[in-house]
């Protein structure tokens, strides 16, 4: 279906007005990234075990792992926020022009992530929900400017946040299958700065509108699918699919992004398993891949630079590859009262080493992260969790990253991470 039409345009007007309502309130939904810049894990809970899911739901917010583990959920409300601080630089070596050196993309490194998530069940067999979370963002702010994207030394960085408010359905099949199908409405909001070197018509198809433009939102929708299934008493396996999500164009910068400002949010799937190894002991595990290289303007190369203008069809992008996610976690039933967490979560960053420059804008290059978490029960039924993430430094250098003309030598990438989720919440 053509962006274009009326359907498509209805559709995200209502998701538009969806999503102002559930983020026009109290807390605003932040830039983060994990897993490139999809979330190491959905809810607190999931992220105190290295965000296992797909196999294992623990709350409402298991819809954005796995949709059919609402079935498993019951009647309940879930709030929560996280606290997130990425720490990214940058370093210009071997150029041949006066630039050398560290440049600090961290004026702005503080962001607040909130979730939401209720649900209902209608029936012994069908549980209906909503689910309100970040899928991913990025953020990087250099404060004294980054030179080869502006002359004057001016504030360089981008602001981009994503996020789902996703309606679900689930239906029990048997006592031991389930199945789910949830409605992604998706918002982005995305603000560029300081990029006044690529603001002419040498580079762009449209150079007043690539930088300072203020920020622009896109507004879209896409479905998203599972199953899970209890083997035996131990075992249980689950599997979901999440298509590709049409946005709206971000036409602020249509002379920024491949395809006139098109930024759709990429496919996704994968499998994970749970066992009860001990009475107490549950281990989980998830594989997810992301198909981060088939939305152009996050998967297309920068050699596209010097064949076409930014904003093309074919014009250049960030250069992600697709990455594979590997997630495994354990939750211990301390008592009653006190569940124990812990979990690693793994990603091959999509960033290439041919690709730093323009990531510099969005420094996605950790891999390892490992956590904690843990959730008291009260009397009343309520329960309070917390979570702890620290994704490891991780440094990609640069090889044959920066072009000739523009100076040679190359860019190095390096970020660490650190969240610190609470969440309450209320069985019904």
């Amino acid at each position: 279906m053509s962006k274009s039409h009326p359907v498509f345009q209805a559709l995200s007007a209502s998701s538009s007005s969806l999503l102002w309502l559930a983020l026009g309130t109290a807390i605003p939904l932040q830039a983060h990234a994990t897993d490139g810049y999809f979330s190491h894990g959905y809810g607190v809970k999931a992220q105190g075990a290295g965000g296992v899911g797909i196999a294992l739901p623990q709350d409402t917010l298991s819809i954005a792992a796995n949709p059919a583990g609402l079935a498993a959920i019951g009647n309940r409300l879930d709030i929560g926020a996280t606290w997130f601080r990425p720490v990214r630089d940058a370093e210009i070596e071997g150029s041949t022009f006066p630039i050398n050196g560290k440049y600090d993309g961290n004026d702005t490194k503080n962001f607040l992530i909130p979730e939401f998530g209720y649900s209902k069940q209608l029936s012994d067999t069908t549980t209906i929900g909503v689910a309100l979370y970040g899928n991913g963002g990025m953020n990087t702010d250099y404060k004294n400017g980054f030179p080869l994207f502006n002359n004057t030394g001016s504030r360089v960085g981008v602001n981009f946040i994503q996020a789902f408010v996703t309606p679900t359905i689930a239906w029990k099949l048997s006592p031991t299958q389930s199945i789910g199908i949830g409605l992604n409405l998706a918002y982005q909001r995305f603000e560029a700065k300081g990029l006044q070197n690529f603001a002419n018509s040498s580079f762009s198809s449209s150079p007043d509108h690539v930088t300072n433009k203020g920020a622009d939102s896109s507004y879209g929708a896409g479905l998203h699918l599972g199953w899970q299934g209890k083997i035996n008493d131990q075992v249980t396996l689950g599997a979901h699919y999440q298509t590709r999500t049409y946005m709206t164009r971000f036409d602020r910068y249509k002379g920024l992004f491949a395809e006139q400002g098109d930024f759709d949010i990429p496919a996704n799937f994968g499998v994970g398993i749970a066992v009860k190894a001990t009475p107490a002991l549950t281990l989980a595990g998830d594989i997810q891949r992301i198909r981060y290289s088939e939305v152009d303007a996050v998967g297309a190369s920068i050699a596209n630079f010097f064949t076409a203008q930014l904003g093309t069809d074919n014009g250049a992008g960030f250069g992600w590859k697709d990455a594979t996610v590997f997630k495994l976690g354990a939750l211990y039933a301390y008592s009653e009262q006190l569940t124990l967490r812990a979990g690693y979560n793994h990603v091959n960053q999509p960033i290439p080493s041919s690709q730093t420059l323009f990531n510099t804008l969005a420094p996605a290059v950790v891999e390892d992260h490992v956590s904690l978490g843990a959730t008291w029960k009260f009397a009343n039924s309520s329960e309070l969790s917390f979570s702890y993430t620290h994704a490891f430094e991780n440094e990609i250098k640069g090889s044959g990253s920066i072009p000739a003309a523009f100076g040679g030598g190359d860019v190095n990438l390096k970020m660490y991470q650190d969240s610190l989720g609470v969440a309450y919440s209320w069985a019904l």
